[in-house]
């Protein structure tokens, strides 16, 4: 059965490998994010990789997700053009670099991830709840390894706010067939979110953590991902799957 899903931030990284591997199982994708030519480029390349008897398609949504107003406008196109979602993926969000040297820059750079990381993943999911599939339903948020062990600040806080929202969506969707869980990816290679501050020393001492000595892949994401919104997960929620080479210890 071919599905809708929806992914936020699937332009790129993580986003990207999750969008396409719902593309290639023949999934009808929707991507979402705030850069409409990425977005588009992103679509055009997917589907086109897609392309077979059995390939999905890939539709680009742009949106401000961390804005209401963008959220409930997008929200309405989405439930206008497709009767059920099948599967939502939260993965839109960053992390704030900006300068904290005072209070107010303290406050607005925590409100920034906060917004960027925890309410993109809320207010999408708010939109789109009326047309969540029951039975069967999917949500998949994106945490991270930083919620488990800290050293981020205020995005260590924001992924693990999204961990204490994923076990409140799992209690209160459960009943009616939905599943809600987290992926809480490791040191990720390959995407834009250390920007200019991964060195190679960087690098090595992050690879070193692992058990497996090799960074981790959006592939890797993806895969967890996809296996979460299987069937073969159905009885599997309010969990959180890290994703990580063994650099934290599941617990």
């Amino acid at each position: 059965m071919k599905r809708t899903v929806v992914v936020s931030g699937g332009g790129r990284g993580i986003g990207r490998a999750v969008a396409r591997s719902f593309a290639m199982s023949g999934d009808w994708v929707i991507i979402l994010g705030r850069r409409p030519s990425v977005l588009r480029d992103a679509a055009e390349a997917l589907t086109a990789e897609a392309s077979s008897p059995h390939g999905g398609r890939v539709e680009a949504y742009p949106a401000d997700l961390s804005d209401p107003d963008s959220v409930a406008a997008v929200g309405s196109e989405i439930i206008s053009r497709h009767s059920v979602i099948d599967v939502l993926v939260n993965n839109a969000g960053g992390v704030d670099r900006q300068a904290t040297a005072t209070l107010r820059e303290i406050a607005d750079s925590w409100l920034r991830d906060f917004r960027s990381n925890v309410l993109t993943a809320v207010m999408l999911t708010t939109a789109l709840l009326p047309k969540l599939r029951r039975p069967g339903g999917r949500v998949i948020n994106m945490s991270s390894i930083a919620a488990l062990r800290g050293g981020g600040g205020s995005y260590t806080a924001a992924k693990a706010a999204v961990i204490g929202w994923t076990y409140d969506l799992a209690r209160s969707l459960g009943k009616e067939g939905i599943t809600v869980n987290a992926v809480a990816p490791g040191y990720i290679a390959g995407t834009e979110f250390f920007g200019t501050s991964m060195t190679p020393e960087r690098h090595q001492r992050l690879v070193s953590e692992t058990l497996d000595g090799r960074p981790g892949t959006p592939d890797d994401v993806a895969a967890a991902v996809y296996f979460l919104a299987s069937e073969q997960a159905s009885h599997l929620t309010g969990q959180i799957v890290q994703v990580n080479g063994g650099a934290v210890l599941g617990r």
